[in-house]
């Protein structure tokens, strides 16, 4: 009987153990330690920040669903992991009590999510800081909260500005700040009030419409339209100003201090802010069979899980070899620890990074969150089964490979809701398959804005909590 742990039951750990435990469980043992007993839908957490959801419709227990699947829960957070061979097993902390656990495994999936590094900007964030962040459901309560309350301000006759966007040179996760933002244009419009607010698009891409992966191009009516132009479109449409090509480096309360690519430093100030933190991997141990450090086996200097990329390449290097892009994200050293979702390292940005005259690196760091995390989930779980029933792995599927879609919603109406829909084929560009169209395939790539992008984002919460709940007919349901 082989016995597979996933860490983590986000978008990557839950869609693996669903995979894993439909598959396997009954005939072997399957379990998922996660420091969060219920399962959160992320995408719609940009709606509670701005009270369009109750928090509750966007969550629910694990241990249920798990229970149905032939899955193991251990409610805690993972402390070490000790990977040698002939004694393989995680020590974590139980939630609640702070007992010690142990897990033994003969597979390892790591799918803890990101560590929401706010601390790596001074003044960042909602609990120490002076900025809200949608990154968690307590954070996107209290950004609910401290917007509406500016709301009121304006409502009694006070102009406030709002600075939105990433809160560190390397941040990534542009797509979701982008669409809180026009959430909150909407939702100003609707509350009346929008005339009494200043908004700011603050960011380290590269352009209006980066997103981190270097821009999307379209073809409309015989011609090429990229995502730089439609966003800037957008933004002037709707009287949002933008800055990009900045990193933020301080935040102090109702002032964000930056630097830019000219080496420029200034400051801006504000009076309610949402700025997405850095993301790193989660801080564990990994301990080697006499107690010694074996971490730079397994991880990177930002604790991501090294898998099957290639690393140290130069970004023209890179970007010319879409085949450095990790295929089965299985860890060289550990040929039974495997990682999905943000946890993976990747093997470099896929946007062009840059370090201004003053060696500060402003470069938005590879998106590996949403559909991309549930894609690898699969990959993984499904390469897990093969090596226990077959020997070998049968699948793979690299980020250059990969399509991904995203909508941002702008309000949660169907009636005069609207979202910006941007498909795009491969994730990370391919030079050498696409040689037109920036790498990516423009047969397949789509951007558009309208409301039947409301209807597809509302069809999408509701479909995919059905999916995650592992209700009739999940798996036909894509990631």
């Amino acid at each position: 009987m082989a016995r597979i742990v996933v860490v983590g039951a986000g978008f990557a750990g839950h869609t693996a153990a669903l995979y894993l435990g439909s598959k396997l469980g009954k005939s072997h043992e399957v379990t998922v330690v996660s420091n969060r007993d219920v399962f959160g839908y992320v995408p719609s957490w940009v709606w509670v920040g701005v009270g369009h959801i109750k928090p509750e419709q966007t969550i629910f227990k694990l241990k249920p669903v798990y229970d149905r699947m032939n899955i193991k829960f251990v409610h805690a957070a993972v402390k070490e992991v000790h990977p040698d061979a002939g004694d393989q097993y995680i020590m974590g902390e139980v939630v609640g009590s702070g007992q010690r656990v142990r897990v033994d495994y003969d597979y390892l999936v790591m799918a803890p999510g990101p560590k929401l590094n706010f601390e790596g900007t001074p003044g960042l964030g909602p609990d120490k800081g002076f900025t809200q962040s949608i990154c968690s459901l307590p954070h996107a309560e209290k950004t609910r909260d401290t917007y509406l309350a500016a709301v009121e301000r304006m409502k009694k006759g006070e102009k406030l500005k709002f600075v939105i966007g990433t809160g560190h040179p390397g941040a990534t996760c542009q797509g979701a700040a982008f669409e809180y933002l026009i959430n909150v244009h909407k939702d100003l419009i609707k509350k009346g009030v929008r005339d009494r607010a200043e908004l700011l698009w603050l960011s380290n891409e590269a352009s209006v419409g980066d997103f981190g992966v270097r821009g999307v191009q379209v073809k409309k009516d015989g011609a090429l339209l990229d995502s730089h132009e439609f966003i800037e479109a957008v933004f002037k449409d709707y009287g949002i100003k933008w800055q990009v090509q900045t990193g933020v480096t301080k935040v102090e309360e109702g002032k964000i201090y930056w630097e830019n690519y000219e080496g420029e430093q200034g400051t801006t100030d504000f009076d309610f802010s949402m700025l997405i933190p850095q993301f790193k991997g989660q801080p564990m141990k990994y301990v080697g069979k006499e107690g010694e450090d074996v971490s730079s086996k397994v991880v990177n200097a930002a604790g991501f899980v090294l898998v099957d990329g290639t690393y140290g390449l130069s970004y023209g290097d890179l970007k010319n070899n879409p085949d450095a892009w990790p295929s089965t994200y299985q860890n060289p050293n550990y040929k039974n620890i495997f990682a999905a979702g943000i946890a993976f390292a990747p093997p470099g940005p896929i946007s062009v990074p840059f370090t201004n005259k003053n060696g500060l690196s402003i470069s938005a760091a590879p998106p590996r969150t949403g559909m991309v995390s549930g894609i690898i989930g699969r990959v993984v779980a499904l390469n897990i089964v093969d090596l226990i029933t077959k020997g070998h792995m049968t699948h793979s599927e690299r980020m250059s490979e990969m399509v991904a879609a995203c909508i941002a919603s702008m309000g949660d109406s169907l009636w005069d809701g609207s979202a910006v829909t941007i498909v795009m084929h491969p994730v990370v560009p391919d030079l050498k398959k696409f040689p037109t169209g920036s790498g990516r395939d423009l047969f397949v790539n789509h951007m558009e804005m309208g409301v039947a992008g409301a209807w597809m984002k509302f069809m999408l919460h509701y479909t995919f909590i059905w999916k995650f709940k592992a209700l009739p007919g999940w798996q036909i349901i894509p990631e």
